[in-house]
């Protein structure tokens, strides 16, 4: 596979529970080409949300090797141009209205104002929320506030995009909905799509879906 935008190799992680340790990830190997779109699927508990928390560079593997466009650097800075992440609950800041929650994401690299704002409006825009851009989260649907995480992870035109259950909290319309725009996007694009999901006709929209079992992806 050629433009790989993630390579994982061997990744293991383990928790103690008391006196127990119970081994969650067991070596998992995962490359993500640019563009490619991948869903992990896997029931409760068995890592999924580790496993991204590695892919984004949130927590350290015990073993195993993890590069972004190849090179070994997943620090804060590198992140924030690297990749974005949406979440079930969103993580909204409540006193920004929607255009100030997705200028969040373009603080860390330090964008003019003026084209960090005309960006933001752009991809509010792009999803449906061109009217809606001053209204605070307590003022939007639980669609529209995944429709403003969705602009905001892509604030940075990151080469990947996490998305961990990322319709969790939202009816299955709506649901529907934010996938086809996450696909949509991704593609329209050329970002990567990583997307943990329980639903098994989400996962087939994807590229390549896999499932997370016994702590290896297969």
């Amino acid at each position: 596979m050629s433009d790989l935008v993630l390579s994982a190799r061997g990744l293991r992680k383990s928790y103690l529970s008391g006196d127990r340790r119970i081994d969650v990830l067991c070596g998992v190997d995962l490359d993500v080409a640019a563009g490619e779109s991948v869903s992990i699927r896997g029931e409760s508990g068995s890592g999924k949300s580790t496993l991204l928390n590695l892919i984004a560079g949130l927590d350290a593997p015990e073993a195993g090797t993890l590069t972004w466009e190849g090179v070994a650097d997943t620090g804060t800075v590198r992140r924030a141009s690297f990749l974005g992440m949406v979440f079930q609950s969103y993580y909204l800041i409540p006193e920004l209205d929607a255009r100030g929650n997705v200028l969040m994401a373009s603080r860390i690299l330090g964008r003019p104002d003026s084209a960090a704002r005309r960006r933001a409006d752009d991809l509010l825009a792009r999803v449906g929320l061109a009217e809606r851009r001053h209204h605070l989260p307590s003022q939007l649907s639980g669609g529209e506030r995944q429709r403003v995480a969705v602009a905001r992870a892509l604030m940075n035109a990151p080469p990947l995009l996490l998305a961990d259950e990322p319709t969790g909290n939202l009816d299955e319309s709506t649901g529907e909905a934010v996938i086809e725009l996450l696909l949509g996007l991704c593609a329209d694009t050329g970002t990567a799509l990583v997307l943990v999901t329980h639903n098994a006709a989400h996962a087939a929209r994807t590229q390549r879906a896999l499932l997370l079992h016994s702590g290896v992806l297969g």
